[in-house]
């Protein structure tokens, strides 16, 4: 008979690598519980915290602190679906053990592939807030070399805090640099495109979803992860244009988003959306598998917040929390199909909605001494934030206990 504390051990490190590659807290303790209760374990005791596992069981006691980091989703789908096939009897505890040795051990995306998916990110975003083609080449550049900065220096020489901010900063100089020999036409549209591959967007998602669960210390800590990057980002922003205003000897001066006619157009703005949404499943390690769902899900988002920006008398609360509604809608279904974790879908798929483009407005009117205008760019940050959690809660709360997703597999 297999001993207590071995049994858990493996169910220690399937949690933990679940948690340190971007699972909500509630997988974690399911799937932990799940492995541990099928090879026979009793009076065990899961506490998951954001970045630790406490752990207990007859005769074991074992603790971790876990660092927040980034996320590689194809790790959080392995051990799901490992545990799922250990629920179903097809796999012995040695063998647990050593195909989680190689989920641990699997490789990131590959570099050039991450960093072409920062540029493609960036280059659909540009294009989703209103730029133009010859903006988005320019989003298409600094996504090029914002990406290479952070694998080949940030994430390797410098700590999160300073990556982020340095990223923050090295976007638009590249855009500012771009703009002053002639490339595009709308800065603030390429600036806003080039630095969205730095927002947090798993932090974000699974803060939300933390709370929506009660797990409300590790949805806290997660949402103030969150916060703490977007701060970074509008800091490394807000330094550009300073950088940019001592060398120049003024600020330069931003008219406010506009929607280009080249790229304003529903089939141009859906197709951006799809790519747009694609680069960024690349880039959270989702696997190769779903991307066109990610990218799907993002699209369909996208295409409600259009259709009832331009159509509806919804105000922009209303239509960021339908839109979220819809999104989470979709990814929940696609979770339920393709026999995956929401995650997958939902982080990728809420990106085009994340308010990327207040958090460079709210940047620049504080630089420019426009404060009146910050107070009202970052108040509608806020709103639109809140109208995303609470999007995203009210699913949560309709599905319970999987409700949603039975009735889905009852009617296929």
């Amino acid at each position: 008979m297999t001993s207590t504390p071995k049994i858990l051990d493996v169910t220690y490190e399937a949690g933990a690598i679940l948690l340190e590659n971007g699972a909500e807290i509630s997988r974690v303790e399911e799937t932990m519980q799940r492995i541990a209760d099928h090879f026979g374990v009793e009076d065990e005791s899961f506490f998951v915290l954001s970045n630790g596992i406490m752990m207990t069981g007859k005769g074991f006691a074992r603790t971790k602190f876990i660092p927040i980091k980034g996320a590689s989703l194809d790790k959080v789908v392995a051990v799901n679906q490992l545990s799922r096939e250990v629920a179903e009897g097809k796999w012995t505890l040695e063998e647990v053990g050593d195909r989680l040795k190689q989920i641990r051990a699997m490789k990131p995306k590959r570099a050039w592939e991450q960093i072409l998916a920062s540029a493609v990110g960036s280059a659909g975003f540009c294009i989703l807030f209103g730029g133009g083609f010859s903006d988005c080449l320019a989003s298409f550049i600094a996504g090029l070399v914002l990406w290479s900065f952070m694998l080949f220096v940030g994430s390797r020489h410098l700590s999160r805090i300073v990556s982020t901010v340095t990223g923050g900063l090295l976007s638009p100089l590249v855009c500012f640099g771009l703009y002053r020999l002639g490339l595009g036409s709308h800065l603030s549209n390429m600036i806003i495109g080039a630095i969205i591959p730095l927002i947090p967007g798993i932090a974000f998602t699974n803060g939300i979803r933390d709370m929506a669960n009660e797990d409300f210390i590790a949805g806290a800590t997660r949402l103030l992860d969150a916060m703490l990057s977007f701060f970074c980002i509008a800091l490394g922003v807000a330094l550009s244009f300073v950088l940019d205003e001592n060398i120049f000897g003024q600020i330069l001066e931003l008219d406010e988003l506009v929607a280009d006619p080249q790229t304003s157009g529903f089939l141009v703005q859906l197709v951006a959306a799809f790519f747009g949404t694609m680069s960024f499943a690349a880039l959270f390690g989702v696997p190769h598998r779903y991307y066109i769902d990610a990218g799907i899900c993002g699209t369909i988002g996208w295409l409600i917040y259009l259709i009832l920006t331009r159509y509806s008398a919804f105000s922009p609360v209303e239509t960021m929390f339908t839109a979220t509604v819809v999104v989470t809608l979709v990814a929940l279904l696609q979770s339920t199909t393709r026999r995956c974790p929401i995650t997958v879908f939902l982080i990728c798929g809420i990106f085009p909605l994340v308010p990327g483009a207040s958090i460079f407005w709210t940047s620049y009117t504080i630089v420019s001494n426009q404060l009146s205008e910050a107070l009202a760019t970052g108040f509608g940050a806020l709103k639109a934030t809140v109208a995303i959690a609470f999007g995203i809660l009210a699913v949560m709360e309709l599905n319970g206990k999987g409700r949603i997703g039975k009735w889905i597999k009852k009617r296929k």
